[in-house]
């Protein structure tokens, strides 16, 4: 079994098998619904080996159970067409609570879904509805409860090394280059036929190959370029003899794979570019493509770039810091496309709902680097958002045009200083979504939060004090919603006074002591199992936090009768006591 999640193996809660695995081809030789159910998935799949855009998860229990190595726990063997051959070795850990694909999974064949990894932003609380696909801190996990999700990344695969069931493994997709014979378009190989020297390079001073320019493709086969002989025949540039052109062409990932230094010097007609410019600009701080192109671009990217490090011609070892790769939208069960008729008319769309809202639409329905499924339907709701917070800016609240923003020596009542660390506490959070996880869907779910908190509030605040923190939540919900929905929230800037363009103005700074939460929700456990919560002060001390956490009634039930070998603690989230019997 494959995984690259290997903190969640705690929340496995099934092993499901690719159609084509071979333990689903010995299982199916005995029974005959997973025969029928592997025959079906064959003919559903023929002829495609990534099937995306499917929503609907099919599968069948076999009746069969796997034992989890790490927990001891025997689990459901299933065989789904989701599962692909292709990837990892053919056979998953189903954990719901932490993948979507699972978690659909699940929902359809009544598989538990058991949370092993919790937000570090959440108090201890787990999605309720839907997978929790990022990095937090992973609880119910034994030993290795209460580690962040790297680490125990790390110490898991330590632990299977050890105890010789597994071991961390790179896994590598490379494709080999194309070479086509009868291409026209692809890239010129710059190579000479002579028949005295055999291949000779094109000389420097003659590059680059440059395709002919009076072509007829006529579709009869063969390369178009062998029967140019104005192009294809040229002297040897070693003796001078009668030669003959390379008439192969490369796939052109050749030109994707460094085209992008061109940019940097495309007057250059000595050489492709300026190596100290290549210098001075790379390497590229993000790159976003979509899943395929990634696989089929990025690699060569690199390839390329080493290539050309070691010609003296680039000064970076690679050409990217950080990529993202992009989920495909899906309409109607399939990836969107023209050749399949499902795409949408983006003028007709933005006709009815405006540009801001498909823009909030898109980047609010999943994290990018998942799949999109694009519901007209559900374009209603951004847009009722947008047109909301039209109405309320300034709306009835005319004084908010003229309140100036806190100035620091007010005194604020508890609901102010309330808001007013919602407001900051949100503008922590969206930078870190934005700049750091790249996630504007939880990015915008905090503005819209941000936005509940003080619009009930503006046609009523009564004091200096009271306007200046709503003022301030407005500005910034405002500000922050900007690279999302530019168009309204730079109208609405002006209509609070704004002077230069709100794309000009500086984002806005967190005030870490305004953020900061006076009480916070500790998870408690014993061996890793929920057994209480703890409301304590933000930054108690551990001594302290493990000493009220001993007090908790459910804590002290569950130890009765154990011996504590460990107190594993996460500083204002977590405290789980490691315990076993007295020997």
């Amino acid at each position: 079994m494959f995984t690259t999640r290997v903190d969640t193996i705690y929340g496995a809660t099934a092993l499901v098998l690719a159609p084509r695995h071979a333990a689903a081809q010995a299982i199916a030789a005995r029974n005959p619904e997973v025969a029928g159910y592997v025959l079906a998935a064959a003919a559903a799949h023929a002829g495609e080996s990534h099937p995306t855009g499917e929503t609907e998860k099919t599968g069948v229990n076999t009746g069969f159970k796997a034992l989890n190595p790490f927990s001891g726990e025997e689990i459901p063997v299933f065989v789904a067409d989701y599962v692909l051959m292709e990837y990892g070795t053919g056979a998953v850990m189903a954990v719901p609570a932490h993948d979507e694909r699972d978690y659909e999974f699940a929902k359809a064949y009544g598989i538990e879904i058991r949370t092993v990894v919790i937000p570090n932003d959440s108090g201890g609380a787990a999605a309720e509805d839907g997978a929790f696909t990022e990095y937090g801190t992973v609880v119910d996990s034994g030993p290795f409860s209460g580690l962040p999700t790297e680490e125990a990344k790390t110490a898991m695969a330590e632990h299977a090394r050890e105890g010789g069931f597994g071991e961390p493994r790179i896994a590598w997709r490379f494709r080999d280059w194309g070479i086509s014979r009868q291409r026209y378009w692809g890239t010129p190989i710059p190579m000479i036929h002579c028949g005295a020297c055999g291949e000779v390079p094109v000389p420097e001073d003659d590059l680059p190959v440059e395709l002919p320019r009076d072509v007829e493709i006529t579709g009869m086969g063969g390369s178009v370029l062998s029967r140019i002989e104005s192009w294809l025949r040229v002297d040897c540039p070693r003796c001078g003899a009668a030669a003959r052109r390379e008439t192969d062409t490369m796939d052109t990932f050749v030109d994707s794979s460094w085209y992008f230094y061109r940019y940097l010097d495309p007057q250059n007609a000595g050489a492709p570019f300026d190596a100290e410019k290549a210098r001075a600009w790379f390497p590229i701080d993000l790159y976003i493509g979509g899943v395929e192109h990634a696989i089929l671009h990025l690699i060569y990217c690199r390839f390329w770039t080493k290539m050309m490090r070691d010609l003296g011609l680039a000064g970076t070892d690679e050409p990217v810091v950080r990529q993202l790769s992009q989920g495909m939208v899906i309409k109607d069960g399939a990836k969107m496309s023209k050749s399949k008729g499902n795409i949408v008319d983006p003028d007709a769309v933005v006709e009815r709902h405006g540009a801001d809202a498909i823009r909030l639409y898109v980047l609010f329905e999943s994290p990018p680097e998942k799949e999109m499924d694009w519901t007209d339907a559900r374009l209603s709701g951004p847009a009722r958002f947008l047109r909301r917070l039209e109405r309320m800016i300034p709306g009835e609240a005319e004084w908010l045009v003229s309140t100036p923003l806190p100035a620091g020596d007010e005194d604020f009542a508890p609901e102010d200083v309330a808001l007013r660390r919602k407001t900051h506490q949100t503008i922590r959070r969206v930078t870190r979504d934005l700049e750091e996880r790249i996630h504007p869907n939880t990015a915008i779910a905090a503005i819209m939060e941000l936005t509940s908190a003080f619009s009930h509030r503006l046609p009523e605040a009564a004091s200096e004090s009271a306007r200046r923190a709503v003022r301030e939540a407005a500005e910034t919900v405002i500000s922050l919603l900007n690279p999302m929905a530019p168009h309204l929230t730079e109208e609405l800037w002006e209509r609070l006074g704004g002077g230069a363009m709100l794309v000009e103005t500086p984002w806005p700074a967190c005030d870490e002591d305004l953020a900061r939460e006076e009480q916070v929700l500790v998870v408690l456990q014993v061996n890793g199992k929920l057994r209480g919560r703890l409301e304590a002060p933000a930054g108690l001390e551990r001594e302290a936090l493990v000493g009220q956490a001993r007090e908790n009634a459910g804590i002290r039930r569950h130890l009765e009768g154990l011996e504590v070998r460990r107190i594993v603690t996460v500083p204002d989230r977590l405290v789980n006591f490691v315990a076993s019997r007295p020997t």
